[in-house]
């Protein structure tokens, strides 16, 4: 009797393993992006730099793309094995990552609206009435781009906090895995709150860069900790499981 419920019961394997693949894809696509596009942006002649790299910002921006279709695949993806485990927190947390997934949209567009600037400031040339106006424009492009960066952190901690205490109560993965997760979370949330006031240092985005990579390892070589797969050390043990919701003792 319990080998065929064992059997009946989702495993969810592969969907942990895509899920794994899917942050270190997520992660790859984030740092690569900063690293093509940062040294640009961050000049003080931005737009001939800009205009000067303009393939390598728009595989940048085609980067964050990938990154945002990343984040909201991980999602749905984690929605069904989430529910189980409280439904509504599943849900918000399934909304919060197409928001993170709307900051990065943001910034792509920015990015290449950026391009299409510099290539007519540089094709006007500097000095001139028209570059005047598309350096105004220039201007307001990169606001736009340097305000969705801090709220990217921002809409990504708040999502991060309701995953992680589903995967701290379910034990889907390992506790220690999961409070390093909101640890990490709170911190790039304060990292993004304080950046949109001139402060901030990357090192506080650092501790959860490290704890998506060891959790997409976790999920690809060992999955998800279902209940039914704990059952007989909880018994040994004597620790209650968190049981999926609408389940029977």
């Amino acid at each position: 009797m319990n080998t065929h419920t064992q059997m009946q019961t989702p495993t969810y394997r592969k969907t942990a393993i895509a899920v794994g693949v899917l942050y270190v894809i997520a992660t790859a696509a984030s740092l690569l992006s900063t690293v093509l596009t940062g040294g640009a942006l961050d000049a003080p002649d931005y737009l001939t730099r800009v205009a000067a790299q303009g393939d390598q910002m728009i595989t940048g921006a085609l980067l964050l793309i990938a990154g945002g279709l990343s984040v909201v695949l991980i999602a749905a993806l984690l929605f069904p094995v989430l529910r189980r485990y409280g439904e509504g927190i599943a849900l918000g947390y399934f909304g919060v990552r197409i928001l993170e997934a709307v900051t990065l949209l943001v910034t792509v567009v920015s990015l290449l609206l950026l391009v299409s600037v510099s290539r007519e400031y540089v094709r006007v040339g500097a000095g001139t009435p028209a570059a005047a106006h598309l350096g105004s424009s220039g201007a307001l492009l990169q606001a736009l781009n340097q305000w969705a960066f801090p709220l990217n952190p921002i809409v990504f901690g708040l999502g991060g906090l309701l995953l992680y205490v589903l995967l701290y109560r379910s034990r889907l993965v390992p506790r220690w895995l999961s409070a390093w997760g909101l640890a990490g979370v709170v911190s790039v949330f304060a990292y993004g709150l304080l950046r949109m006031y001139g402060g901030g240092s990357m090192v506080l985005a650092v501790p959860i860069g490290v704890q998506e990579m060891v959790l997409a390892g976790w999920l690809i070589a060992k999955g998800f900790s279902m209940p039914e797969t704990r059952r007989v050390t909880e018994r040994r043990s004597g620790a209650p499981a968190l049981r999926p919701a609408g389940s029977r003792p």
